[in-house]
């Protein structure tokens, strides 16, 4: 099927691993596409591939975005860049990593000297320009960035410190190859429904803010469910002006003209798939994938097949957008242009304080994981929530660190001090996806997430972005309906 996307050029030093494991693995494309052509030859193959996974199975660099606050305007362009260049520095250690698991037997020390130090080395050029973008415009780095120059090995075998999961890969896959042809996810991300208990969501994060009192209306917009098959592997938000800058694929609906380099106009000049045609905004997801061979569109691109994200992409079945309200109170109107990231794309080294979306089954909705993906009974869909942060500092509608100024509420349904309310966006999507097979410490054909190639595809690192392009007219009757407790569409 036809597919709106734009080609993109592999960084070199990317481009230098995916040579090297062409030639160690015989075949074209990097260590992701070799391994699936043989994930099927289980016998010899498979205790081959486990014997090249060595001790380490991820990278785990601290986010030096999430450290900055005073970022002046004038420097975000160039600080966003430099934020988008480490990332691609830890994409291609990570695809370094991979592909060198026979010189890391051999040689103890060899992801600490040929991986990690030069990892730090080149990081910390980055954090010097940051600092010097950042005073020059009148800013204030802070303290203790330098620190977060050096990254760790994460080890394979034992239990991930930074994203909840619990359990590690003891007799099951290992992490180069989950048996399906790429690093994961493996049968340790998933679980039974059943075996969730009600009520057990496993974070504050994106409580919803409407209740039985306060401002009990909703708005719902229907945007479509990607119909016109617009995908990229940009983020306009966290790197604006960065082709590639996710690393990973976005389903949009809503607004047509978003990849890297949309402005703020462009966006309000593009197309929407919204109904109302006032509502131009974008809201983008990660795809998801199904692990089954196929060879998308994307099979040998940046954010695709190149950087792990393999399989058939799955359009959810429904994609249901609502506003809804603050239990507390009225809520005020949202700024156009508002920006709001929820959730984390990297979660599983960041750790869970900003993870947020959730997994579920239809049916089975009173129970919501975080860190799994849901093995769904016969007849039942799976589900994915994200109740998006419902206040607002009242004056910008971005941050340096893209989250500070918006809020999610309190328990009690209030927003933070210096904050107000504003609609709470909610999004459920649903897909028809068949139920993996979990046997003996593997899994066939599982669905996963795109992903930034060291988070290996982990459910908890699900988020969803937003930016708001209503028209005042449309944010205006989205506010009336809300706080007069209508149910509008």
């Amino acid at each position: 099927m036809g597919r709106n996307t734009r080609k993109r050029r592999m960084p070199l030093a990317a481009k230098a691993v995916a040579g090297a494991a062409a030639l160690a693995l015989g075949g074209g494309g990097l260590v992701w596409a070799n391994f699936h052509a043989s994930a099927h030859e289980r016998h010899a193959g498979h205790d081959r591939t486990r014997s090249v996974a060595a001790q380490v199975a991820t990278i785990n660099c601290p986010d030096v975005g999430q450290r900055l606050s005073d970022v002046p305007d004038q420097a975000r362009g160039e600080v966003d860049g430099e934020l988008a260049t480490m990332d691609s520095q830890i994409t291609d250690a990570y695809q370094q990593l991979a592909t060198t698991r026979r010189a890391q037997e051999g040689d103890p020390q060899y992801v600490q000297n040929t991986i990690l130090g030069p990892l730090e080395d080149r990081r910390k050029v980055i954090i010097d320009r940051i600092k010097l973008e950042i005073d020059r415009a009148g800013g204030r780095a802070g303290d203790g960035l330098d620190e977060l120059a050096g990254c760790e090995g994460q080890p394979a075998g034992t239990p991930q410190d930074g994203g909840g999961q619990e359990g590690g890969q003891e007799g099951g896959q290992d992490q180069d190859d989950n048996g399906n042809g790429v690093a994961g996810p493996v049968a340790d991300d998933f679980v039974d429904i059943n075996d969730v208990r009600p009520g057990s969501r496993n974070t504050r994060n994106g409580l919803a803010s409407n209740g039985d009192s306060g401002s009990r209306g909703t708005f719902t917009t229907d945007c479509g469910v990607n119909e016109n098959n617009l995908f990229n592997s940009d983020n306009v938000i966290a790197a604006p002006g960065v082709g590639n800058g996710a690393h990973h694929t976005h389903d949009y609906v809503g607004n047509q003209g978003n990849n890297a380099f949309a402005g703020d106009e462009d966006l309000a000049r593009a197309a929407t798939t919204c109904k109302n045609q006032g509502d131009r905004s974008t809201y983008f997801w990660p795809v998801l994938r199904l692990q089954d061979g196929t060879r998308e569109f994307d099979a040998d691109d940046d954010g695709g097949g190149a950087e792990g994200n393999v399989g058939k992409i799955l359009k959810p079945a429904q994609a249901e957008l609502r506003f809804t309200g603050n239990k507390r109170g009225d809520v005020v109107a949202m700024p156009k242009f508002l920006r709001i990231i929820t959730g984390d794309a990297k979660s599983f080294t960041n750790g869970e304080a900003n993870a947020n979306s959730s997994w579920s089954c239809t049916g089975f909705e009173d129970r919501q994981i975080t860190d799994k993906y849901p093995l769904c009974p016969e007849g039942s869909q799976v589900v994915r929530t994200t109740n998006f942060q419902s206040c607002w500092d009242g004056q910008n509608t971005d941050s340096a660190n893209h989250r500070t100024h918006t809020a999610f509420v309190r328990e009690d349904g209030s927003c933070p001090d210096g904050f107000q309310a504003i609609p709470q966006l909610q999004v459920r999507l649903v897909y028809d996806i068949p139920t993996p097979t979990v046997e003996n410490g593997q899994v066939t054909n599982p669905y996963a997430v795109d992903s930034f190639p060291e988070q290996l595809h982990k459910p908890i690192t699900d988020h969803n972005d937003f930016i708001n392009v209503m028209d005042e007219s449309l944010m205006n009757r989205v506010v009336k309906c809300i706080n007069k407790g209508k149910n509008c569409t």
